[in-house]
């Protein structure tokens, strides 16, 4: 029975991961802490491990089909988040949990905030943003390299302190700083948040003992047709809808996390 729920937690998980390119480790890890009675650390390492490929990878051949990743900029933050996922998951076997989870709510908060506060960034008279974006297009995307692979590092950092994939801080910069169409930044996060993500805080938890391998290849099964799904219906969502839909579930988890 308990195969079951965790196949019907990731089904779930991989429709946000797939809708948002969020990683969907913010449902996932209260979820597991909530249901099956687990500590952080050990959701925090499910977490990660039930999203690493080739799951997610289903979300970013979709939303590449479609056009909506800019593979230069996905590059450069995966190169970030590697460095910062090693920094992250030893911050996290290290500090306490009640201190993770505190601090876990007030990021939440912060980014549910700045995404509400996005509309007002975009003109209504002005042309809508497309989501197939393409270098020649974008004038307003022209950063330094470093730019992106510091958006990466600090991503990477919350991704190993917290299970979450770092998506959660990605998309809301790229939208509200590189101007970023919201699909095109779900995309580009998905594409950046494989590999270089999740292998080295999973290392961490594994010679941490925080590990239930079993539970991560259930939730993944269920990962795997709902990151179809969503990746689907991200594609066919008006981006304001888009927009709102993820800031609204953002403040949710956080009032969750914050009362628990």
């Amino acid at each position: 029975m308990i195969e079951i729920a965790f196949v019907v937690l990731g089904i779930l998980t991989g429709i946000l991961s797939g809708l948002f390119g969020i990683g969907g480790g913010i449902l996932m890890v209260p979820c597991i802490i909530l249901f099956f009675g687990m500590n952080i650390l050990d959701a925090n390492a499910i977490s990660l491990t039930a999203m690493i490929l080739p799951v997610g990878m289903l979300g970013v051949i979709a939303y590449y089909k479609a056009g909506m990743i800019v593979v230069k900029d996905s590059l450069l933050i995966a190169l970030g988040l590697f460095l910062g996922s090693f920094i992250g998951g030893e911050l996290a076997v290290n500090i306490s949990e009640a201190f993770l989870t505190k601090l876990y709510v007030l990021i939440l908060l912060y980014i549910a905030t700045l995404y509400f506060d996005i509309p007002s960034l975009l003109k209504k008279n002005k042309e809508k943003v497309k989501d197939k974006i393409h270098l020649d297009e974008r004038p307003q995307l022209k950063k330094a390299f470093w730019v992106y692979i510091i958006i990466g590092l600090g991503a990477g950092v919350f991704a190993g302190m917290f299970g979450k994939g770092g998506g959660i801080v990605i998309v809301p910069i790229l939208v509200a700083i590189l101007h970023y169409s919201p699909k095109a930044a779900a995309a580009t996060s998905l594409a950046a948040l494989q590999l270089p993500v999740g292998l080295p805080s999973i290392i961490i938890y594994v010679q941490n003992g925080h590990l239930n391998i079993m539970y991560a290849v259930f939730i993944a099964i269920g990962i795997v047709l709902g990151t179809l799904w969503g990746t689907k219906l991200g594609m066919k969502l008006p981006a304001q809808v888009f927009k709102k839909i993820f800031a609204f579930f953002l403040l949710a988890v956080a009032v969750f996390m914050f009362f628990k």
